[in-house]
């Protein structure tokens, strides 16, 4: 079994910065790849990045790139998403996902390909 808390989530303007974090605690060492998903009122839960347990690959959706940044600190096991730029359409409950089976180099966008989730954070951005 494999814990994931999140954290960090919160109140913003239009155009600040916020950073996610995803604290991994059991059998660790069985995740392949870690992800965030977001999910907004009456929406699906969709992927927005995600990360190599090894930190070789990342991949992003498209509304994302360039404000959205993934990244893995395996001495604490712990996966962050710096959020710049946000916008009101990030508004969203934040989730943590971890996968337990190989991934071969590739990062998993749906949400059935993830066996573990975090309880979720919620990230609101005003205008």
């Amino acid at each position: 079994q494999v814990q994931l808390v999140e954290s960090g989530g919160g109140l913003v303007q239009a155009g600040d910065s916020l950073r996610l974090s995803c604290a991994a605690s059991g059998r660790t060492l069985s995740i392949s790849v870690m992800a965030w998903f977001r999910q907004a009122p009456g929406k699906e839960r969709d992927f927005v990045a995600g990360i190599s347990w090894d930190g070789r690959s990342t991949y992003y959706t498209d509304s994302v790139k360039g404000r959205f940044t993934i990244s893995r600190d395996n001495t604490k096991n712990t996966v962050y998403l710096q959020m710049n730029t946000l916008k009101p359409e990030d508004t969203a409950v934040y989730y943590c996902a971890a996968r337990n089976s190989p991934s071969y180099g590739l990062v998993p966008t749906y949400a059935d390909r993830y066996t573990y989730w975090g309880q979720g954070t919620q990230v609101t951005v005003s205008s």
